[in-house]
C-alpha cells in the first residue's frame, strides 16, 4: 500500500502507534536507526496493542536500507519528505499506491540532509492553523496514509 519510514523515532507510543497504523491499513513501517527506545519498550507494546503480529515493521539500520528496502516493493515510488516546511502542500501531492512517506522525529524533524537527499521527491506540508509548530508524529502519519488510502478506494479495506 505505502511505505511509512519513521527516521530515526524517539517517543515509544508514537511508533506503537504507527505500528497498528500499518496492520490497520497494510501499510510497511520502516523504523530507521538509532531508535530513542528499546523495540520491547512497554510504551511501544501499549501504543501497538495486540497489532504487533499483524503489521509489517523493519527495523533498519539507516535510510539507505529503508529506502532500497521500500524500492524493492515498488521501484517506481516517490519519497514524499513530510516537513513543516514543505514546498507543497498533502492535498496538492499526487499520492501512489507504494509511496514512501518520510517522517523525522521528534522534537526535530527531518534534518536539512534529509531533506536535500536527491531521491526526495517532494517536501510535503500538512496545513495546519498559522503559528503554530508541528503535529505529533504518529498523527501526521496517519493522516497521510489515509489520503493516500482514501485517494485509491481503500484497496485492500473493508
Amino acid at each position: 500500500m505505502a511505505h511509512v519510514v519513521f527516521y530515526a523515532p524517539c517517543i515509544p507510543g508514537n511508533s506503537g502507534a504507527a505500528i497498528r497504523l500499518a496492520a490497520l491499513t497494510g501499510a510497511m513501517l520502516h523504523l530507521v536507526e538509532p531508535l530513542g527506545f528499546d523495540m520491547d519498550e512497554a510504551k511501544l507494546r501499549r501504543a501497538g496493542l495486540d497489532y504487533h503480529d499483524l503489521a509489517h515493521v523493519a527495523v533498519q539500520p539507516d535510510l539507505d536500507a529503508a529506502l532500497d528496502a521500500a524500492r524493492a516493493h515498488a521501484p517506481s515510488s516517490r519519497v514524499l519528505a513530510f516537513t513543516g516546511s514543505g514546498d507543497v502542500t498533502l492535498d496538492d501531492v499526487d499520492l501512489a499506491l507504494g509511496d514512501v512517506l518520510l517522517f523525522g522525529p521528534e522534537p526535530t524533524g527531518l534534518p536539512e540532509e534529509v531533506l536535500a537527499d536527491p531521491r526526495v521527491d517532494a517536501r510535503v506540508r500538512i496545513p495546519m492553523r498559522p503559528g503554530l509548530r508541528s503535529l505529533n508524529l504518529a498523527n501526521a502519519a496517519t493522516i497521510a496514509v489515509y489520503e493516500l488510502w482514501r485517494r485509491h478506494g481503500y484497496v485492500g479495506g473493508v
